[in-house]
């Protein structure tokens, strides 16, 4: 359990906050604010999800990261995370990222799974998940940190949404059956050069089980998952930086493709 009181909490998302409304990165809320624990990460999440909501954000889906064993290894954690998207994070196919909205931006590729029903089961099962997928879409995930230099322990990251900033969606849907997404191949290009490469069992060995331990954790912390609700499943490969000026072009061996450019 957090021994973080509740003002640290409130000091440390309003800092997070700050950080991102200013495109100042503020050093690490672990540090700074005592917050020592997951649950206390999450609790910082969640006021600042509830600000957004009260501000008149809308929730259109959530974001999964630390799917990667190896970064799992490098935080010396077991489980991957959660951020929240909202419906003003979403930049159209081939479209334009301002950059002066972004601190220190990254950019993965992923599988974005698209909810035709509602999850609200904590014991949800796979059969449960499958049947609730509508359709798949290639995803490029913009992540930004609001943390100085991306030095970012696991409470931070999950702190600060999971260091989520924007996506952008292809636009040609495709049906689950039929495809292994183990095997589902990625390869994610900076100015036509090959800046990412990465396959679908990257992403805890399978996508489908990055998003069934999502159905359950939200389920679990009171906030399910909804028919309509966009899950981007994690990075297929490393993150790579972009800057102003930068073209990113993602491939999915059979999900197709999904492409956009910063100034």
């Amino acid at each position: 359990m957090s021994h973080a009181a509740p003002n640290k909490l409130e000091q440390a998302a309003a800092a997070l906050e700050q950080a991102r409304q200013d495109r100042i990165p503020c050093p690490q809320i672990s540090a700074s604010f005592a917050i020592d624990s997951l649950s206390a990460a999450y609790a910082v999440q969640e006021i600042n999800t509830q600000s957004a909501l009260a501000q008149g954000r809308r929730l259109v889906g959530r974001k999964i990261g630390l799917t990667s064993l190896a970064v799992q290894q490098q935080l010396g954690v077991d489980q991957p995370d959660f951020g929240m998207l909202f419906a003003d994070m979403e930049v159209a196919d081939a479209g334009a990222v301002d950059c002066s909205r972004l601190i220190q931006p990254k950019a993965e590729g992923e599988i974005a799974f698209v909810l035709g029903r509602d999850l609200p089961n904590a014991d949800t099962t796979l059969a449960e998940l499958m049947s609730a997928v509508e359709y798949l879409l290639p995803a490029i995930e913009i992540v930004d940190s609001a943390i100085v230099d991306w030095k970012i322990t696991l409470v931070d990251t999950v702190a600060d949404n999971a260091s989520s900033a924007l996506y952008v969606l292809g636009k040609q849907p495709t049906k689950l059956s039929a495809l292994d997404l183990r095997l589902e191949g990625m390869l994610l290009e900076k100015n036509r050069a090959q800046a990412a490469i990465g396959v679908g069992a990257a992403c805890l060995g399978n996508p489908l089980n990055a998003c069934l331990w999502l159905a359950r954790t939200m389920a679990e912390v009171g906030r399910p998952l909804k028919a309509g609700d966009v899950l981007l499943s994690g990075a297929l490969g490393p993150m790579t930086p972009v800057v102003a000026g930068d073209h990113l072009h993602l491939r999915l061996t059979r999900l197709g493709e999904v492409s956009c450019h910063f100034h």
